[in-house]
Order: structure tokens, then C-alpha cells, then sequence
């Protein structure tokens, strides 16, 4: 999985960015709150999460940590892809959306385009007794070991709900102990959970 990105920003539109990395040119996509923090021919330092399909690889990229991090747990939610959480992200600050959870403030949800009323509450309903406070760099969430959390987020990218996910991976953690798994790759993970997961 690729966290960070370290490079100079060659181009940059409100929703991507190509930052340079060794000779290459990384296209990954922000929303106008990322945007707003580059400039073009600055060195940028991105968190970064790999949003993994059949057909493809896409890099969304963010200034803080905890936007990254809320990023992928809003993808958890039935129903709420990445481009949906990219704009959730670009319409509330880590900590604003948090709040908003932990209140149940629906109004402050369903007005990020693409959510609506039955959106923000499935939203609040998945994500209240896992998200405590982000802010100040500061949060805490439902502890998961690393390797879940990235093996849910590639399988949810691929179209499986949470519910499917979290199966999946019960059905592979049935057969190999937690231990040898931290030791394997996502890549080897993944295939072992499309194997005995369904969409």
C-alpha cells in the first residue's frame, strides 16, 4: 500500500494533483481542501490511500493523516465509495464530521452532495462506535490491526460491503493464525479473501 507521497507538484486542478517522484509523474486525486495547500513547482508531502479495482489503481491523496484515515473508514459505510468520501471529506473537516457523527447531526451530513437524508443516518448508524474525536492530530478509533483495516478497505473497493468484508476475512483468519498473516503481503491477503469472500 503507498501511505505517502513526496514529490513537486508539476500540476493541480481543485480535484488532482501530478506530484513528480524519481522521474515520474504520480496523478492522484484530492479534493479542493488538498488543493488549496500545494502549489505548483513546491515540494508536497501527501498521506495517501490506494483505492484498488478489477480494472484499476487510484491514489487519492490528503494533507493530514486523519483526513486519510477517515477516509477510509467512511468507505466501510454501505453504500459510500471513494469518490463519495472523497466529497464528504472536502465538505467536512476530520473533526467537524466526527462531531457530526458522534451528535447524530444529520443536517450537517446530508448536505455534502451525494449523501442525503437516508445516507447521513446509515452513516451515523456504522461509523458512531467507531470514530471517538479527530482534530488537532489527535483520534482515536476502534482498534484493528493494520493488515485488516487495509485488506477491508482494498475489499470494499472491490464492491464487497462491510459485511461481506469482515466474512471474507473471518473465513481466512479460520485457516491461518493472525500471526502468519501480519507476516504475508496484502496482495497475498487479498486473493486468499476473494477466494472464500463473495461479492
Amino acid at each position: 500500500m503507498i501511505a505517502t507521497l513526496s514529490g513537486i507538484v508539476r500540476s493541480l486542478t481543485p480535484d488532482r494533483a501530478i506530484i513528480e517522484v524519481g522521474g515520474m509523474g504520480m496523478n492522484v486525486l484530492i479534493n479542493a481542501h488538498t488543493s488549496n495547500s500545494l502549489t505548483v513547482g513546491a515540494h508536497a508531502n501527501l498521506f495517501t490511500s490506494l483505492v484498488v479495482r478489477e480494472d484499476s489503481l487510484t491514489l487519492f491523496g490528503f494533507s493530514d493523516e486523519p483526513s486519510r484515515i477517515l477516509f477510509e473508514l467512511v468507505q466501510t459505510v454501505s453504500g459510500i465509495g471513494p469518490k463519495v468520501a472523497l466529497s464528504i471529506l472536502g465538505a467536512l473537516t476530520p473533526s467537524e464530521l466526527a462531531h457530526a457523527v458522534n451528535t447524530e447531526n444529520i443536517s450537517a451530513i446530508e448536505k455534502v452532495p451525494g449523501i442525503g437524508k437516508k445516507g447521513a443516518q446509515r452513516l451515523i448508524l456504522e461509523l458512531k462506535s467507531k470514530i471517538s474525536d479527530f482534530g488537532q492530530g489527535s483520534y482515536t478509533r476502534s482498534h484493528q490491526p493494520v493488515w485488516r483495516e487495509q485488506l477491508t478497505s482494498a475489499l470494499i473497493s472491490l464492491g464487497f460491503s462491510a459485511k461481506d468484508s469482515d466474512d471474507a476475512i473471518s473465513s481466512v483468519l479460520s485457516d491461518i493464525s493472525q500471526e502468519e498473516i501480519a507476516q504475508m503481503e496484502l496482495g497475498e491477503l487479498l486473493k486468499l479473501a476473494l477466494q472464500s469472500g463473495k461479492k
